[in-house]
């Protein structure tokens, strides 16, 4: 049973990874190799230069699961979630109260315009090992930018 200081505590944790971002991120980048890391501008198409180098350095899914892959997990998560973030306006959370929740304990971007579904920017990450395609995230981000501004025309009256 998951007492409310349990909670208090996963929940500061959770500040200190958001307190983390940009050291996190600039690691990140420092990280992967310098071909890839000076395209990743946090532009869409950087998406798919990301995605790319996922499927150069992870050919399954128990590979990018594994524990001494998680690291590198967060790194590419977090940068999918501020690409998305900085785009559609969203805010980062973390849900510790419902644990049926598919993404109990997993930073999720929420309030984005155009949203519609939780989103959790860690699984599109893993999820794009198993799909192969090299486009998954970035088809996602265009899905998000198609729903915006249909939404924006709903709301001016076009």
């Amino acid at each position: 049973m998951t007492t409310k200081n349990d909670m208090a505590k996963e929940y500061d944790l959770f500040e200190i990874w958001l307190m983390d971002m940009s050291d996190a991120l600039e690691n990140f980048l420092n990280s992967l190799p310098k071909d890839v890391s000076e395209k990743l501008d946090f532009s869409p198409d950087s998406l798919n230069i990301l995605e790319n180098y996922i499927l150069t350095k992870y050919s399954g899914s128990s590979e990018i699961l594994a524990a001494d892959a998680s690291k590198m997990v967060d790194g590419m998560a977090r940068y999918v979630g501020q690409t998305f973030r900085r785009s559609f306006n969203g805010k980062w959370i973390i849900d510790y109260n419902d644990k049926k929740n598919a993404f109990y304990g997993l930073p999720q971007i929420a309030n984005m315009q155009g949203q519609v579904t939780q989103f959790c920017p860690a699984t599109l990450v893993t999820a794009s090992v198993h799909r192969k395609t090299g486009i998954f995230i970035k088809t996602v981000y265009n899905n998000y930018l198609e729903r915006t501004i249909q939404a924006r025309g709903a709301i001016s009256g076009a």
